[in-house]
């Protein structure tokens, strides 16, 4: 087999071009270094507080944490909460699939950025290989970056079919996923496409589901979000924990935003497209880490719909604490990168998305960032409360500050380990559901992650950190519970 390197068509953005109408692109040089003064001197600012105003400024910092963490959380819990409600979602059935004749399936596209993933390629393509979907009526697109040698020879070790071709993605910057997927856009010939990453093991009628939910939704369904799921959840603690996240996340959050129209934050695999719309959205930003909440905002600025399917693709959990903290920060960067690219105009954030829409938007990615940075803080004020002499605790903090700090980070943490509970009840695991009681400890890192993420905006924005697939000694065999949620489907 062949590998050829495609030049991108004017169907879809280059790849060394920025997508059009993209709201969270980010800050070019001299308006990045202008930022660098501005953060500079918000920092010398606080300084100066505390410096002039210590006590002063030490409560109002406690205070405004306690109050944005107990915001975050308690709005999630009722995205959650909506989630739940069943009713609401009409599932894609067997008696849906097997309506469908093979004639009139479309030709749907699937796109695999890999870089330096020779030890999981193998999987991937037999994974693909797999799916339920005729293959006159499927292309598979494998997108190599220039030089990686080794995943490409894992490509012609495997033997692809005439429907799978390499794409070797030309040199250039910067070198991220989304510009390889941009590359593959380009060139996608379906009339639908959808994007796996290496580990990713997709519902063998997955496609076919996503064709019945488009049919649904009508021409202005842009896109159906598949739930994302793992099956290594019993290689360790942190397993256990990354999946209990997906499963709230996926079970709960996604269905709950479309349940109150909200923007939903489009995952970065296991979103199904309609091609001709994913180019009118300007495809994905290959500047930014993620983008996946903000293509939904554009999604319905341009007027079209996001539902989710009731379809899981099972993925790989990061098992060791390092991969972990890389690919949270990296998610976390690209939500912070989204909020303060919308927030940098809100008035025209909410002349293009709406105040409802504009408003959750920030709430989703502004305030979830907030929450995560400041779970640390809260638990250090904590200990701090009970190690300090009750009598110096209070000169520095008055009684109803330390109760409202103790109030949020108890209540905050209650309402995300019932919905953390919740997700792992609704994926009918329940050995999981008990392991969700530990969260709080999973949060703590997640704390962390914030941390590096906000140093990481500052100083490498572009910077996406790579994280090791493949290395799970239990991601072969099959995990029951990794199946959908039966109930779940498309809103009508």
């Amino acid at each position: 087999m062949k590998a050829t390197s495609e030049i991108p068509s004017p169907g879809g953005p280059g790849p060394n071009e920025d997508p059009p109408n993209q709201s969270a692109r980010p800050a070019r040089p001299a308006r990045r270094a202008r930022r660098r003064v501005e953060l500079a001197a918000i920092l010398a600012a606080l300084a100066a507080a505390f410096v002039c105003w210590p006590i002063g400024a030490l409560q109002t910092t406690s205070l405004v944490i306690a109050v944005v963490f107990l915001g975050g959380t308690a709005g999630k819990f009722g995205v959650c909460l909506a989630g739940v409600r069943r009713e609401r979602y009409r599932p894609v059935t067997d008696d849906d699939l097997a309506a469908l004749r093979e004639e009139d399936l479309p030709v749907y596209t699937v796109l695999a950025p890999l870089l330096r993933e020779a030890d999981a390629t193998g999987q991937l393509i037999k994974n693909l290989l797999e799916l339920d979907y005729p293959v006159s009526k499927l292309e598979v697109l494998l997108l190599l970056e220039t030089g990686d040698a080794e995943t490409l020879a894992a490509t012609e070790e495997a033997g692809l079919p005439p429907y799978m071709r390499v794409i070797v993605v030309p040199p250039g910057e910067p070198r991220t996923k989304a510009r390889a997927c941009n590359v593959g856009l380009s060139a996608a010939r379906g009339e639908h496409l959808v994007c796996y990453d290496a580990t990713d093991k997709p519902d063998l009628d997955q496609l076919k589901k996503a064709v019945v939910a488009f049919r649904r939704g009508g021409e202005r369904m842009a896109c159906v979000q598949a739930a994302v799921n793992y099956r290594s959840i019993r290689e360790n603690f942190l397993a256990r924990m990354f999946t209990a996240e997906y499963s709230f996340w996926f079970d709960c959050v996604l269905p709950g935003l479309d349940a109150l129209r909200l923007p939903i934050p489009l995952g970065g695999n296991s979103s199904h497209f309609r091609t001709e719309a994913l180019r009118q959205l300007g495809g994905w930003n290959p500047f930014g880490t993620t983008d996946n909440a903000d293509r939904g905002v554009r999604a319905s600025a341009l007027g079209y719909t996001v539902g989710v399917i009731n379809s899981t693709t099972a993925d790989e959990a990061s098992r060791n604490l390092r991969d972990w903290m890389r690919q949270r920060s990296a998610l976390i960067k690209g939500d912070m990168q989204t909020a303060v690219a919308n927030t940098r105009n809100p008035w025209s954030l909410v002349r293009v998305a709406g105040l409802r829409r504009a408003l959750g938007l920030v709430a989703l990615t502004g305030g979830s960032c907030l929450a995560s940075l400041f779970v640390l803080p809260l638990w250090i004020l904590l200990a701090a409360s009970l190690m300090i002499p009750a009598r110096t605790l209070g000169l520095l903090y008055p009684d109803w500050t330390l109760a409202l700090a103790l109030f949020s980070l108890l209540a905050g943490n209650s309402m995300m380990i019932y919905v953390t509970m919740l997700g792992s009840f609704l994926r009918q695991r329940d050995g999981q559901v008990l392991w969700s009681l530990f969260s709080p400890c999973c949060w703590i890192l997640h704390s962390i992650a914030s941390q590096a993420a906000l140093w990481q905006l500052i100083t490498r924005p572009n910077y996406w950190e790579k994280t090791t697939y493949g290395i799970s000694a239990l991601c072969a065999r099959p995990d029951p519970a990794a199946a959908s949620v039966p109930a779940q489907g498309v809103v009508q």
